[in-house]
């Protein structure tokens, strides 16, 4: 057991929190107003737990699984866990299960004064659920369109969340993140290849595969072969265009939300040059990159420069 599985085991709100540090892009850094680290960290334990759910990654001891009512001998299956965890998500809503209203789980009711104070709709929570949900049922995608419907749920929903907690939600701003959360969500499939095939998922899209002559064997290999480097490189690509396409939504905002989403656009880029730097092999593990490189890419986005 990991020091952080052992904090999550004793605290799964703390835990779960902890973890906004490995995140590829800047989740509330220090430099925003106080009030807006407060519901955007509410909003970031929300969509890490939801996903710790669906990828079976919550700490062991069961004591999320005891928050939200559900047995601990049926911890381990996801869909119940998922079903219990929107039942809780309903009560930070509208208590209409005829209990008290007051969620079970720590991580829900501190998104309680949030989803007060900015108004926010179940619609997007529900998407990340929904996302979930779709990972237990479907391991493969056959088009990069069928990849993109699934990212309209398990991604989206994070960047539309940011507008609204920041009151800055345009359609063309909508619009702008969709491309951004997108991206950020192919570049960590990218990263994840073999991760995400020990779990029985592929992630690149099955006609993008056939066209570049890989078979799901030689993701499994210890290292990328010439056809699977290129089928990397090719969806490296379609990412960096995507966020090429959102990062005019930095200039559109002013302030510190200005140097956050410069962050996120940012952190993308520096992954995608840190997938680049290994050649486009991603099987021996997520190619990283500094924070000196994410620094040096964030003043290229502030400055309008690509």
């Amino acid at each position: 057991m990991t020091v952080t599985d052992t904090a999550h085991a004793v605290d799964p709100e703390r835990g779960t929190l902890a973890k906004a540090a490995d995140e590829n892009f800047p989740v509330a850094p220090f430099f925003l107003p106080r009030a807006w680290r407060t519901d955007l960290m509410a909003v970031y334990g929300f969509a890490r737990l939801v996903d710790d759910i669906g990828d079976g990654d919550l700490a062991p001891g069961g004591a999320d699984a005891r928050l939200l009512g559900v047995p601990e001998d049926r911890a381990d299956d996801r869909l119940l866990m998922l079903d219990a965890f929107e039942a809780d998500l309903r009560r930070v809503f509208d208590g209409s299960d005829g209990s008290d209203g007051a969620p079970r789980h720590p991580l829900l009711r501190r998104l309680v004064p949030t989803v007060r104070r900015r108004a926010l709709s179940p619609e997007p929570f529900l998407g990340l659920i929904a996302a979930n949900r779709q990972d237990q049922l479907v391991a493969r995608y056959e088009t990069y369109d069928d990849l993109l419907a699934y990212c309209e749920l398990s991604a989206n929903p994070v960047g539309r969340l940011v507008l609204a907690v920041t009151g800055t939600s345009t359609p063309e701003r909508i619009r702008r993140s969709d491309e951004i959360c997108t991206a950020l969500q192919i570049v960590e499939h990218l990263q994840d290849v073999a991760e995400d095939l020990g779990r029985d998922r592929i992630y690149l899209p099955a006609e993008d595969m056939k066209r570049f002559h890989v078979q799901e064997a030689d993701l499994a290999a210890p290292s990328a072969n010439a056809s699977v480097r290129a089928l990397i490189a090719y969806e490296a690509a379609r990412a960096r265009d995507l966020l090429n396409e959102g990062a005019p939504l930095v200039g559109s905002v002013h302030g510190r939300l200005r140097l956050l989403l410069a962050g996120f656009v940012a952190g993308g880029r520096a992954a995608l040059n840190a997938i680049a730097a290994a050649d486009h092999d991603v099987l021996p593990g997520p190619p990283k990159s500094g924070k000196v490189h994410l620094l040096r890419e964030a003043g290229v986005v502030l400055r309008g420069e690509g």
